[in-house]
């Protein structure tokens, strides 16, 4: 996997989780962590892949994220004929918002010849079968496996629950979460450029997401909120420890995603775990995940729509309490981690 095992981007999240989901089960499971720039993979990162990879023994079933696999085709045809390449794309390299043509061309080249000395691939999300088009997966070879969703223990639920019914009845600013690494497609500055445009003026919201992946984004987005003038309505929180996250879902009255792009939709998939009314885009696995009891999904870059469903959820307590009524049946089915790991382990089984 690229860099650490315990960042907090949703990749390496799924990837943590099913490390730590399969060695609970008994597997034997050897996490190496690759260190460099993928996927711009410059010479010194793929030494590193091509090291890690030699001193695997033959016939070892291998796992390997696709933010290193599709940047290292050669690296990936050298080893393919000893280890079980498994390739575990959470989305192509090509699809990713925010590419100059001339970069995505070569990351859809040089990903479409890693696949091919793949075993198999396994994807994260529905909407990546599509955006594999083209890429010479046979579907034979394409197997899907979710994120799971870790559920608050009922009492802190409970609390969360009763905080909100408080909150409701009191005078202040409706609290907006949004989690995502600070990123073009993550559409904090559509998000931020809604809220303001909504002419509700007693929000706050706090962003929960890497502020270092892409600082000239962090950078535009400052700029932006001096201009709208919303400093203080606004929180960059960065990266949070997995307590610290816990309590920004568990304060928050309303989640909000305004991203270009996704595979699944983890965040949101969390956000109704902790009963959240959630604002997103349709995208990935989110209109199928929040439905129509459980929050508003807007077109992909429709920013009249946003704004619009933003000012119903934060004008209207009764709505805000509906749709968190949505959100707790929609939580009741989504998958656990566990029931997801089981269904990797078996994958992988089927592949030996």
């Amino acid at each position: 996997m690229p860099g650490r095992l315990d960042a907090r981007s949703g990749g390496s999240i799924y990837n943590r989780c099913m490390v730590d989901g399969l060695r609970a089960v008994g597997r034997q499971v050897m996490a190496i962590e690759v260190p460099g720039d993928f996927p711009a993979a410059p010479p010194p990162a793929a030494a590193a892949l091509d090291t890690a990879l030699a001193g695997i023994p033959d016939g070892t079933t291998t796992v390997v994220d696709g933010l290193i696999f599709g940047a290292v085709p050669d690296v990936a045809a050298r080893h393919a004929t000893r280890l079980r390449l498994i390739a575990l794309v959470h989305l192509p390299l090509a699809a990713n918002p925010g590419l100059a043509p001339v970069m995505a061309d070569t990351f859809r080249e040089s990903e479409t010849r890693a696949l091919a000395s793949a075993a198999h691939v396994v994807i994260t999300g529905h909407a990546t079968r599509a955006l594999l088009d083209g890429y010479g997966v046979a579907a034979s070879r394409l197997a899907l496996v979710e994120p799971g969703t870790t559920r608050p223990s009922t009492a802190r639920l409970a609390a969360a629950r009763a905080w909100r019914g408080e909150r409701a009845h009191t005078p202040g600013a409706v609290r907006v979460l949004s989690v995502g690494t600070i990123n073009p497609g993550k559409g904090h500055a559509r998000l931020l450029r809604a809220l303001v445009a909504t002419g509700v003026t007693d929000w706050h919201l706090t962003c929960a997401g890497s502020l270092t992946h892409r600082p000239d984004t962090v950078t535009a987005l400052r700029a932006l909120v001096h201009d709208l003038g919303c400093e203080s309505q606004l929180e960059l929180a960065g990266d949070l420890p997995e307590a610290a996250l816990a309590d920004a879902y568990a304060s928050a009255d309303v989640f909000a995603l305004a991203t270009e792009r996704e595979t699944y939709g983890m965040a949101v998939a969390d956000a109704l775990a902790w009963e959240l009314p959630v604002v997103s885009t349709r995208t990935g696995a989110i209109p199928s995940l929040v439905g129509d009891t459980a929050g508003i999904v807007t077109p992909v870059g429709d920013n009249e729509a946003l704004t619009t469903a933003l000012r119903r959820v934060l004008g209207d307590s009764d709505l805000r309490r509906l749709l968190a009524a949505g959100a707790a049946r929609a939580a009741e089915r989504l998958p656990s981690w566990q029931d997801q790991v089981a269904t990797f382990a078996r994958l992988l089984d089927s592949f030996a």
